[in-house]
Order: structure tokens, then C-alpha cells, then sequence
């Protein structure tokens, strides 16, 4: 298993990184990040060092000025005054000093935007560094260097802004990665891979709790969780608040996966195609006040899943196109007669008693 990093990764960037960078998925073969670059550069010039042109026809510029300034000033104001040549000296003296303290502050901010420059140049190349590491441990053959890689990675995220989608990526395309297919691997190594991709959902979990204004909250960005399968996952509590979050054919197969607590207030949510064949789904208590969760053609063959008190005031919530009903969702008794505004149910007809 093998990541690779981000296109241009060690190159510093010339302005701010679209956030919603792809990240192909691969079965096994591995995931390339490829963010997009703005050419646009930031207010100050981005990361290019200061033109040494654009430096070199101010500087001389700026000198003619002081200097032409001066002679003005001495020729048609100071000269009718000046009684004598050692007033004239001093007068020669504060312009040549003017002129140097303006050559000096050129020179200075010259020296400082090449430093600035070098800098970033620095903490692109070490975090272009840092991603190969966590990219590398991720695909470790043990489940310990596999856990120290996502939490590298998430932590990757929280200091490299511009690349922190591409993070999130991969540690989604983590999960989407074929699970549990070799019916001869031990049970040690299922139990360690199993702890990893909890890991995974607990480290999402705990960013997505993070108030919109915090630093290494990730409120806002996509998740990309299709066709994973879930045998368990803690999401509880989590603010689903912008982006886009896709379980578009995951298969809830086991174990419990929880959403209580949680809060749609604006995300686009879909869980078309997903499986409920197994376990249980709990979204007890969560708060669907704004954007969109879809279940259409989902399918609910065995898994408990619960909406025990969730609340209804904003969101669309569209179930009314699921492919199976076997074992429907449980709301409070009064939903079914009298769903809320934004819980869109098929008609009572088509659940089963």
C-alpha cells in the first residue's frame, strides 16, 4: 500500500491552495493527492522573492528624487539664506544622509523579503517531507506504524493549511481500501487493522467537533467515504456543518456506528446506495438543521437504525426513495403520522408494520 505525495508538494506554493484538491482511489494499488495551485498571489507579492529589477530602478530612482529634492529646496529656499559655506556644508551633509537612510531601508527590505522567501521555501520542503513519512507508515505491513501514520497525518493537517484537504483525503482513501478480503489473515492482524480504521474515524470525529472558528477544525471540508465498510466507528457529536460527505454505498455490516448527538447544519450528506444489513446505526438525538441528507436507493435489510429523538428543523432529510424496507428506520411513534417539516418518508403503505 503505498501514498504518493502531492504534486508539487516540495515546490513552495505561489499563492493558496484550492482546498477541495483530488485524491484518486485506488483498490489496493495506492492514492495520489494532486492539488491544484493558485497562480494568483497573495496581496504582497505571494512567495516570489522581490524583483532585483523592479529593486534596481526604484533605488536609483529614489535617489535622483532625494537628490533633485534637495537642490530645489537649497536653490530657491535655502540659497537667499545661507550667509555663509558651512551652512551650505551642512545643508550638502543632512541630503547625502537622507539619500543613504533611503538606499539603506531598500537594501534592508530586499534582504528581509529574501528571507521571508527562503523560509517558506523551507516549511514547504519539510512538510512535503513530513507527508512521505506519514504516506510511508500508512502503508506499513503492522498496525502499530499504520497508527502512528494516521495520527501523523492528521496532525500534518492541523499545521499545513493549504494542503489539509489532501490529508483528509488520504486518510478517507484509507478507509475505502479493501477490508477484511483475506479469508487466511490472522485474527491478530484483523484486530489491528480494525483498530487503525477507528482510529481514522475517531480522528475525523474529533476535528469535525472543533468549532468552526478553531485553527484545526475541519468543518467545511469533503469526506469522501464511498463503498467503505463499516464494523463500527464513533461519529457522535460530530458538526457536519459545509462540504460535501459521501457514504454513497458503504456498507454498515456490523458493530455500532453512532451519530448521536451530531449536528447537519449544512453539509450535503449522502448515503445513496449504502447497505444496512448488520449492526447498529445510531442517530439519537442528532440535529438536522440545514443541508441536505439523502438515503435514495439505500437499502435496510437488517441493521438497527435509530433517530430516537432527533431533531427535525431545517434540513432535508429524503428517504422517500430507498431501495429496501426490510427493517426501516426507527423514529419517535408520532414521525410516521406526522413527520416534521424537512423528514421526507415514503408513504406509510410501503414500510412494513
Amino acid at each position: 500500500m503505498h501514498f504518493a505525495a502531492p504534486t508539487g508538494a516540495g515546490t513552495p506554493p505561489n499563492g493558496r491552495l484550492n482546498r477541495r484538491a483530488d485524491t484518486e482511489h485506488a483498490h489496493g494499488e495506492g492514492v495520489t493527492g494532486k492539488p491544484r495551485w493558485y497562480h494568483q498571489g497573495r496581496a504582497s507579492g505571494g512567495w516570489h522573492a522581490p524583483s532585483l529589477v523592479r529593486v534596481w530602478i526604484v533605488a536609483p530612482i529614489t535617489v535622483l528624487g532625494s537628490v533633485g529634492a534637495g537642490w530645489l529646496i537649497y536653490r530657491f529656499v535655502v540659497d537667499p539664506l545661507v550667509a555663509n559655506t558651512a551652512d551650505a556644508i551642512k545643508l550638502t551633509l543632512a541630503i547625502l544622509t537622507l539619500t543613504g537612510a533611503v538606499l539603506a531601508g531598500v537594501y534592508a527590505y530586499r534582504k528581509q523579503r529574501l528571507a521571508e522567501s527562503d523560509a517558506h521555501r523551507a516549511d514547504a520542503n519539510q512538510f512535503a517531507d513530513r507527508y512521505t513519512t506519514a504516506a510511508e507508515q500508512l502503508g506499513h505491513d503492522k498496525a502499530a506504524v499504520r497508527l502512528a501514520g494516521a495520527y501523523a497525518l492528521a496532525r500534518l493537517a492541523d499545521d499545513w493549511e493549504e494542503q489539509c484537504q489532501v490529508c483528509i483525503d488520504v486518510l478517507c482513501a484509507y478507509l475505502r481500501m479493501p477490508y477484511q478480503t483475506n479469508p487466511n489473515a490472522t485474527n491478530s492482524y484483523k484486530e489491528g487493522e480494525r483498530e487503525v480504521r477507528h482510529t481514522v474515524i475517531r480522528l475525523i470525529r474529533d476535528h469535525l467537533r472543533l468549532p468552526p472558528a478553531h485553527p484545526n477544525s475541519w468543518q467545511g471540508l469533503d469526506f469522501d467515504f464511498t463503498a467503505v465498510l463499516f464494523d463500527g466507528g464513533d461519529l457522535s457529536s460530530a458538526q457536519f456543518s459545509g462540504g460535501r460527505v459521501s457514504f454513497t454505498g458503504a456498507q454498515f455490516s456490523g458493530g455500532a456506528v453512532r451519530f448521536d448527538d451530531a449536528t447537519f447544519s449544512g453539509s450535503r450528506v449522502h448515503f445513496d446506495d449504502a447497505m444496512f444489513s448488520d449492526g447498529l446505526v445510531h442517530f439519537d438525538d442528532a440535529t438536522f438543521s440545514g443541508g441536505t441528507v439523502r438515503f435514495d436507493d439505500a437499502t435496510f435489510s437488517g441493521s438497527t437504525v435509530r433517530f430516537d429523538d432527533a431533531t427535525f428543523s431545517g434540513a432535508s432529510v429524503d428517504l422517500r426513495s430507498v431501495a429496501s424496507w426490510a427493517t426501516p428506520p426507527r423514529f419517535n411513534d408520532w414521525v410516521w403520522g406526522n413527520p416534521p417539516a424537512g423528514l421526507l418518508l415514503p408513504s406509510p403503505s410501503v414500510v412494513p408494520p
